[in-house]
């Protein structure tokens, strides 16, 4: 499976946002990015590790790393918004990965899918909007040595294990 899986949703004219890009209030003061919920491209190749955002400074939890992606538009699924969202952030070509899983975060409020792709080649990255600082291909074993995103340090581990199936 490759590309988008489906139409791409419309987007809103220029200067004016997505009804998509807003905040998700949770008990105890926790807030998650998306109205329809997020998801993000977990890129893995082989032979150079899988590509990582250093989140630009900003941003919620900036300065860690993380995976490109970000907030779902209305009716749009997981992997088109993941692929969609990486494009925009870092250039992923979706032409050059293969859809392998989905590995889903469900609040309840609000849910988070990671989207794990293999790339057929490698490509150098290409930031694409503010949100990063710097994009980087990093070997799997050297992953936990980076002040990771807390959400994807959390499920890093369960993620990397379906990395080698």
């Amino acid at each position: 499976m490759t590309g988008f899986s489906g139409t791409p949703p419309e987007l809103p004219p220029p200067g004016i946002r997505d009804p998509g890009d807003a905040w998700v209030y949770g008990e105890n003061g926790q807030k998650f990015w998306g109205l329809f919920g997020a998801a993000g491209l977990l890129v893995w190749h082989p032979e150079t590790g899988i590509l990582l955002q250093h989140r630009a400074g900003w941003s919620h939890f900036g300065g860690t790393w993380g995976l490109p992606g970000g907030a779902l538009k209305k009716g749009e699924s997981a992997i088109d918004g993941a692929l969609r969202e990486a494009n925009e952030e870092a250039g992923v070509p979706a032409d050059l990965v293969t859809v392998l899983s989905t590995s889903v975060l469900d609040l309840g409020i609000w849910s988070y899918t990671t989207v794990i792709v293999l790339a057929s080649s490698k490509f150098e990255p290409v930031i694409g909007d503010a949100e990063s600082e710097e994009l980087r291909w990093v070997e799997v074993p050297e992953v936990d040595g980076l002040p990771l995103h807390p959400g994807f340090a959390t499920a890093w581990p369960t993620l990397q294990l379906s990395l080698s199936r």
